[in-house]
């Protein structure tokens, strides 16, 4: 009987021991991942604390699969685990608040096989990462990342009085390509990352497509049982999919599965390539490997981040992608200077009332110039056209165009050059172009068309970024995947595209709603970082009002809309689309534009809901700048301005006109003295905006 009692009891220890599931708490203890290392592969699963029955996120398989067979995660075994907390502030450069509160409970599981996982959990969200110690470099086959969600929770008693379901929706950004035919997915990894977003049911995501991030997943109760485009629910979470920290490594896509499922998906790493595409300044992909990258065997792999919030306002505000990047490799920013960028692409060169032709020519770049230097504009960039088409070579300037004297020039007046550059031209002779530039006075870089994010683009953008800090320029990416925290490594990074931005207008047809567009990328896309957006059109049209066109083009919504966009919307390096001349008629708008901050001490988003509206605030010194936007629904919004600490100033407010709702370019502008109680309240046009000044 004792033998049977001490067997009992060593078994019983054994089993303790070997139990292997792991509970990391949020901060504030009400979110929480639960690690499962019993089951053939590593799960993990996050729930609220409040409903520990009812996961999030359901328990979801993570590991990689390396090129010697070897499948990380694959019947787990722990040799060691730490845990910790880090509670501290972070100073952020070229952002939209100067500190973060980097707050976070940790917890690092070291697994037989020297790998590790690192889980972390914020108040605002959990992410992971697999960090190797192997000695030699190691092919990584695949990733095995899943995303399963929970239909949506039971809410008895709060809703009986009204009539709808629960559901779990996605609002998605797919590769805008036509060809879907089949399991071959290899024409989707060439993307520019510009789409508007699909909202489905996650059950009915096309798993035909695949889908860029970032992503939301909404989990609540719905008013409507038919509509999966109201995506605002009585009571719900939201759930942003994103990732952070890439380097060395492809960016990752996500496919539907089944249900309400969805994994990591990731593009081949090229075999062989040859140069093509727009204008022969692309790589295009002939060839992939049967494997994702080639990479060194110690290093740490991606964050997978999943921001969580219940207000959708919190989303627009998430620090998660800055906070988990590589702090800066750049010992000196002192030389990089944020600012905004008069531009000639949008407007296609169309200034008029002068007498000389415009164009991609001396005279035209230097009423840019003059522009800018009049306005307090610090960049003027010379888009595609200054060097020879089709060559990829940025040594080959056209004869119109003498650059030595336009930087010249432009120095006298305060202004810097920025010029763009296509992804082939740059690639082949980077050093010595940027030297070269440099040299010559050119403050920065616009480099485009990657148009991919497999791991030898990813390297790209290191390489980019460091060699451009070398030569002391910065670079605005286009033509590129999403933000991951790259500009937190290298500061000289400013702004990002990877968005269906302002440039569409020149084409796309008056069913593309870019009012609802607007009012989502705040909570989706602008929480991986800032975009490169391009606001600032002077002709604006209401609804129905709207055409392309590709000389004259114009904006959908109000002139405040617009205005209101250069707050909302992150970007440090920000563009002025519309023509000198046109900015010279409408004197208000632009001294307001030109005014306006690119880099902030401080942002609260005060109100929001996706694909709705979105108010954001944002103080630079003394000074308040409140924005906001809304889509083609007129609402009013009422702001305590004592929730930022405002009790007296003078306010300054551009507001949609009387008449806005017919003529999109109708504005007011008013200055008045904050009310004596602090309320203010904002009246939004169909598609319409306002944006407010405070001086305290």
């Amino acid at each position: 009987m004792k033998r049977k009692i001490f067997i009992g009891l060593l078994l019983g220890i054994v089993m303790a021991a070997t139990a292997q599931t792991e509970i990391l708490y949020s901060p504030d203890k009400k979110l929480a991942v639960k690690i499962d290392c019993n089951s053939a592969q590593l799960q993990y699963s996050v729930y609220s604390t409040d409903n520990e029955q009812k996961p999030f996120v359901m328990p979801s398989r993570i590991g990689m699969e390396l090129g010697n067979g070897a499948v990380l995660g694959q019947k787990p075994k722990i040799t060691k685990t730490g845990r910790k907390t880090i509670n501290q502030e972070v100073s952020a450069y070229f952002y939209r608040k100067n500190i973060i509160q980097d707050n976070y409970n940790e917890l690092i599981l070291s697994f037989k096989g020297n790998y590790q996982v690192i889980f972390r959990a914020y108040n605002s969200g959990i992410a992971y990462r697999f960090v190797t110690h192997f000695k030699d470099s190691t092919i990584i086959k695949n990733e095995i990342a899943e995303f399963n969600f929970s239909e949506g929770d039971s809410f008895d008693g709060i809703i009986e009085s009204f009539q709808g379901y629960l559901s779990t929706t996605a609002i998605v950004p797919y590769v805008s390509r036509q060809q879907w035919e089949g399991e071959d997915f290899s024409v989707q990894f060439g993307s520019s990352f510009e789409n508007t977003y699909t909202s489905v049911h996650l059950s009915d995501m096309d798993s035909r497509r695949l889908a860029f991030l970032p992503l939301l997943v909404a989990q609540g109760y719905f008013p409507t049982a038919t509509d999966p485009h109201d995506w605002h629910s009585l009571m719900q979470r939201k759930a942003v999919i994103t990732e952070a920290d890439l380097h060395d490594y492809p960016g990752m896509y996500l496919k539907h599965t089944k249900g309400n499922s969805m994994i990591g998906y990731f593009a081949p790493l090229p075999k062989t390539w040859e140069q093509g595409g727009h204008n022969n300044l692309q790589y295009v992909v002939k060839e992939r490997e049967n494997y994702i990258a080639k990479t060194a065997g110690t290093r740490a792999f991606p964050w997978r981040v999943i921001a969580i919030a219940t207000e959708d306002k919190d989303l627009a505000n998430n620090d998660l992608v800055y906070l988990l990047s590589e702090p800066s490799k750049v010992a000196d920013i002192s030389w990089i200077k944020p600012g905004k960028v008069a531009w000639d692409w949008w407007n296609n060169w169309n200034i008029w009332g002068v007498d000389f032709k415009a164009g991609i020519n001396n005279e035209t770049y230097k009423y840019y110039i003059d522009f800018a230097a009049e306005k307090g504009i610090e960049y003027v960039i010379l888009d595609e056209g200054w060097a020879v088409n089709k060559q990829a070579d940025l040594f080959q300037v056209v004869p119109e165009i003498d650059l030595p004297m336009l930087v010249k020039y432009a120095k006298s007046k305060g202004v810097g050059i920025v010029l763009w550059a296509g992804y082939a031209a740059m690639d082949k002779d980077m050093e010595r172009v940027c030297k070269h530039y440099s040299e010559m006075g050119v403050k920065g870089f616009k480099v485009d068309f990657m148009d991919r994010d497999d791991q030898i683009v990813v390297k790209f953008y290191e390489r980019m970024a460091a060699m451009a800090a070398k030569y002391h320029l910065f670079i605005d990416f286009h033509g590129a995947y999403k933000p991951t925290g790259l500009s937190r490594t290298y500061p000289n990074i400013l702004n990002y595209e990877g968005v269906f931005g302002l440039e569409q207008c020149k084409w796309i047809s008056a069913e593309v709603d870019m009012m609802q567009y607007d009012v989502t990328i705040p909570f989706i896309r602008m929480l991986a970082g800032p975009m490169d957006y391009t606001p600032g059109a002077m002709r604006n049209a209401a609804k129905n009002c709207y055409a392309p066109n590709w000389s004259e083009p114009m904006s959908q919504g109000t002139r405040c809309h617009q205005l209101a966009e250069y707050i909302v919307f992150d970007a440090p390096f920000a563009m002025l689309c519309d023509a000198p001349t046109a900015y010279r008629q409408e004197p208000e708008c632009t001294d307001f534009i030109a005014s306006v901050p690119t880099v902030w001490d401080e942002t609260k988003v005060l109100a929001g809901q996706v694909g709705k509206y979105i108010v954001t605030a944002k103080r630079k010194g003394d000074t308040w700048y409140i924005g906001a936007i809304t889509d083609w629904n007129a609402c009013t919004i009422e702001i305590n301005l004592k929730e930022l600490g405002i009790t007296s100033g003078t306010m300054t407010m551009f507001m949609d006109g009387p008449n806005a709702k017919r003529k999109g370019v109708d504005y007011l502008k008013k200055t008045m003295a904050v009310p004596a109680d602090g309320k203010l309240s904002l009246e939004l046009a169909p598609g319409g905006g306002a944006a407010v000044t405070i001086d305290n």
